[in-house]
């Protein structure tokens, strides 16, 4: 009993340090050789965990790169007291974008284009890429041969998934600003004509902790279409047109 009380004694130490999510793999690799727990037994230590903290401040969560503490969503806005940073923000093009991705994949930026009735900005393409929330996967046997794009691990890690499969239903839920709401995503409030050149894309993250970048300066040039209308989300589901 004392071995397992510190074998899951050392797993919680570990999940707290982690800056990354620790797979059962990660975890079973701190100890020893012989004395490491089965990944069963793992398994089950981190089921305790969940337990243990589920009247807490904290939870112990479940991605797509393994698991981490995390503070909980219901504690978000008193934890923004004790920073300047503003909660996430993200502009209708880019979630628009993000979402046909993620509910079409694998998916070419003429698909995307296709569906939402616009260009896609390169800067938006570019963001989703340079945050591994979107990469290529391939090209479609067509002539040109157009990239294809899908979501990745860490995409369902930023946004607390462990699969698409946990993707809000769009049968149900076809809004993107309720989509947004599912996923703990504030969009930015309606803008003017002039105004639109001055959003801004935040890069803090939707469960309460900040990303280590502030800003996404280059996001600011693709606001032009911030105020389409909210039916593109809806062709994603109904083969688009």
């Amino acid at each position: 009993m004392k071995d397992k009380t510190q074998a899951r004694n050392t797993i919680e130490a570990a999940l707290f340090s982690a800056e990354e999510p620790l797979s059962v793999r990660d975890l079973q690799s701190m100890f020893p050789g012989s004395c490491a727990p089965a990944p069963d037994d793992i398994r089950a230590m981190l089921d305790e965990l969940t337990s243990d903290y589920a009247d807490r401040g904290i939870e112990l969560v479940r991605v797509a790169n393994g698991f981490r503490f995390q503070t909980r969503q219901s504690y978000a806005q008193a934890l923004r007291k004790l920073r300047e940073s503003r909660p996430p923000r993200y502009s209708k093009a880019l979630l628009e974008t993000l979402a046909i991705i993620a509910y079409r994949q694998p998916v070419t930026r003429g698909d995307i284009e296709e569906v939402r009735g616009v260009g896609v900005s390169t800067d938006i393409m570019r963001v989703l890429l340079d945050r591994d929330w979107v990469r290529q996967v391939g090209s479609r046997e067509v002539p040109g041969r157009p990239a294809l794009y899908s979501t990745t691990a860490e995409f369902l890690e930023y946004f607390n998934l462990e699969s698409v499969k946990e993707l809000p239903d769009l049968v149900e839920q076809r809004d993107i600003s309720e989509i947004a709401r599912e996923l703990n995503i504030i969009l930015p409030e309606p803008v003017t004509p002039a105004d639109d050149d001055d959003e801004v894309e935040d890069s803090n993250r939707p469960d309460g902790h900040q990303d280590p970048e502030d800003q996404d300066p280059e996001l600011s040039s693709d606001t032009n279409d911030t105020a389409e209308p909210e039916g593109t989300v809806r062709a994603a589901v109904d083969g688009g047109g």
